[in-house]
């Protein structure tokens, strides 16, 4: 069994059957067609700061580097950038591609095993709390939304304590199961990562609406680089390498006052 120290699932699968994984809807929705429209659709609506993850709520560090003075306006394009190369890909956007394979190949061990080894890879406390807690309200309201087998499978092991259940992992296993591509997959989480990051950034003060969109844009080539980096990664090489990330984290975690949960 698998038990997280730092976090532990609500339990309202045992008093409420809707959120329950063996509950389905009288009129389940129609099996997924891969690719189009449909899957682009599915991918906006995951991305949108509207859709109530709680990914919206992280800085991703950012605050950190704000507290130590370590980022300025002017260095915010080069720091995104570091954390997609470094950090969030070769990690986050790594485990959703290898768990987007696994579900379309019915390889449920493979998918926990990448969970699990996502999770052990993530070194403060407060890193691995925002993972899991984003990742099991995604597969939560998932099975609802989108009604796909192995979403509600998902949920159940996290539900069970057998897997951690991150973020990406269940984005992973959300997007394979409502029918979207794997390189538009990582792609739409990574854009989230960094959508979010703006936006933390504009509540810092480090940004306006306008510069906010001119960092979004400037970092297309960079999350179109991680992307074909991270459906190249095999899972021995699953892990990040941005330790000055790491520092900041553990120091924010320590904070008197904080905006963010990460």
């Amino acid at each position: 069994m698998f038990l997280s120290p730092d976090d532990r699932p609500d339990d309202r699968s045992e008093h409420h059957p809707e959120h329950h994984p063996e509950h389905h809807p009288e009129h389940p929705s129609p099996e997924p067609r891969p690719g189009g429209l449909a899957a682009l659709l599915v991918s906006l609506q995951l991305a949108d700061s509207a859709f109530p993850s709680g990914f919206y709520t992280l800085s991703h560090s950012l605050e950190g580097y704000a507290q130590a003075g370590a980022v300025t306006p002017d260095t915010l394009p080069a720091l995104l950038a570091d954390l997609l190369r470094h950090g969030v890909g070769p990690s986050d956007a790594t485990a959703l591609a290898l768990v987007h394979r696994a579900v379309l190949a019915g390889d449920t061990a493979a998918a926990v095993r990448v969970d699990r080894r996502l999770y052990a890879g993530k070194l403060s406390r407060e890193v691995r709390q925002a993972a899991t807690r984003t990742g099991r309200q995604l597969l939560d309201l998932a099975a609802e939304v989108f009604d796909r087998p192995p979403i509600a499978a998902h949920l159940r092991l996290v539900t069970e304590r057998r897997t951690p259940g991150c973020q990406a992992v269940a984005a992973g296993i959300v997007q394979a199961a409502a029918g979207v591509p794997v390189e538009q997959a990582v792609a739409a989480d990574l854009f989230a990562f960094s959508a979010s990051f703006a936006g933390a950034a504009l509540r810092l003060r480090l940004t306006d609406h306008r510069r906010a969109q001119v960092l979004l844009r400037g970092a297309a080539p960079v999350i179109e680089e991680t992307v074909r980096a991270a459906l190249a990664r095999p899972e021995a090489d699953l892990g990040a390498g941005a330790p000055a990330s790491d520092i900041m984290s553990g120091r924010h975690e320590r904070a008197d006052a904080r905006l963010f949960a990460s």
